[in-house]
């Protein structure tokens, strides 16, 4: 599948990973009209977030599965938050539970967030029953990940959707791969400077991509 067969009108497009950067371009591109329960966190293992989806989400984010990870700062803020580790999928949530209003040892924000995450979750299995077009994007993952990607997506999706996976690589332009696999293109971008340094790529990627709003 090649770029130029993504072209069209979906009724949703959806980060899966690795990091924030797909659903910031999403953003960027005016194609995010609504989050995602993956769009800024971090879920580096492909495999684990294939689980996740074949488990329709059952565990995610169980209070009883986070462990402390760290500190980070806000999406669009310097505000500092509490990265947590849900232990059940190897996913980090960075940017949902703000330091001034939680302590590592007391969640006090848990019952909004997980209400946040619940409603996001519903959503989107909702739409993947109900849309007749569904974009998915999912950076860094390995030809093997991403064909079983397509294999649990198949089963979840009624209608028609599409993968763009998009790996990072020491390239220096946009390079397309020639995969034998109708509902997956996947391309190679510039590792160098990746959060900023291929906003013109991405527009050129999302170029005739409209979404339903």
């Amino acid at each position: 599948m090649k770029l130029e067969d993504l072209k069209g009108n979906y009724d949703a497009i959806y980060s899966l990973g690795d990091l924030c950067l797909a659903a910031l371009q999403l953003r960027k591109n005016n194609l995010r009209p609504f989050a995602g329960p993956l769009d800024w966190m971090s879920s580096p293992s492909l495999p684990n977030i294939n689980r996740l989806l074949k488990n329709q989400f059952a565990g995610f984010m169980d209070k009883s599965k986070l462990t402390p990870s760290g500190y980070s700062t806000g999406v669009d803020s310097s505000e500092q938050y509490l990265c947590l580790t849900d232990m059940e999928y190897g996913i980090v949530s960075s940017h949902d539970f703000k330091a001034s209003q939680n302590t590592f040892s007391n969640l006090a924000t848990y019952p909004e967030v997980r209400a946040k995450f619940d409603r996001r979750i519903k959503r989107f299995l909702d739409i993947l029953s109900t849309g007749k077009r569904i974009l998915f994007i999912r950076t860094e993952g390995s030809f093997e990940e991403v064909l079983e990607l397509e294999s649990v997506l198949e089963k979840m999706v009624k209608n028609q959707f599409a993968i763009l996976l998009v790996n990072h690589t020491s390239t220096t332009k946009l390079i397309e791969k020639d995969w034998p696999v109708q509902r997956i293109c996947a391309i190679e971008l510039p590792n160098v400077e990746k959060w900023e340094g291929n906003n013109d790529i991405w527009q050129e990627i999302f170029k005739n991509i409209t979404i339903t709003n």
